[in-house]
């Protein structure tokens, strides 16, 4: 082991949740929210990476399918703690005063937790090798960090939707969001798990999954834009 050497890639396992960070937080072109906040709710991201890990460590006592655990329990647990960080610790900010801070308050959420995961998993691939290490940095940071964001977006921008609609109307919109995060997660999930049987699932995941993904991140994030124009 070269000395400082996993420093390094420890610094490199947490530069794509702080690079996506940035992307999205600067998506937000008219009002972008105070930087302090934004790190707050980052922070919280990697705080909720515990009880999250906590919840699906309790349902792993049950459930013995590596399958289930990946495709069913993470999405809903993980998504679900994502929320509850941006609903208890930025909704309620009057700084939360437009569509688009749902958006970049969950990106900064999500990627949060993708940071502590990606530490996880770049760490247990150091253990083989170094250069095992710094493919899997690579292929996460293009792939799994950002697909936390995309995921939670989409309910981070129901719930933006949701703050400037009628009171009636705002369970329904918030629930179809996170219902829809936690499939799409779970979709993700799946695609991966199936690509080490068939072989077909990593081209639906490359060439349909993924540029849908940002297809409907990208369409939300220019409904927010064009409502702030108003």
């Amino acid at each position: 082991m070269v000395d400082g050497e996993p420093l390094v890639i420890l610094v490199l396992a947490l530069a794509p949740g702080i690079f996506w960070a940035w992307y999205f937080y600067h998506r937000d072109k008219f009002e972008p929210e105070p930087a302090a906040l934004i790190v707050k709710i980052f922070l919280l991201g990697v705080l909720v990476t515990f009880p999250v890990a906590f919840v699906e460590g309790f349902f792993g006592l049950f459930i013995v399918s590596p399958l289930i655990m990946g495709v069913v329990i993470a999405p809903i647990v993980e998504e679900s703690g994502k929320f509850a960080v941006v609903r208890r610790f930025a909704y309620r900010d009057t700084e939360f005063d437009e569509p688009m801070d749902g958006i970049v308050y969950a990106a900064a959420a999500a990627l949060g937790l993708a940071s502590i995961e990606n530490v996880l998993y770049v760490f247990l691939a150091y253990a083989t090798s170094p250069s095992l290490a710094l493919g899997t940095i690579v292929v996460r940071a293009i792939f799994s960090v950002p697909g936390h964001a995309l995921f939670s977006g989409v309910w981070g921008y129901a719930l933006g939707r949701a703050k400037f609609a009628a009171p009636e109307q705002r369970s329904g919109i918030v629930l179809r969001g996170l219902a829809l995060a936690m499939v799409l997660h779970g979709i993700f999930n799946f695609l991966l798990f199936s690509a080490e049987i068939v072989a077909y699932a990593m081209a639906v995941f490359i060439l349909i999954l993924i540029p849908g993904l940002w297809i409907l991140a990208n369409r939300n994030i220019r409904d927010a834009l064009d409502y702030e124009r108003r």
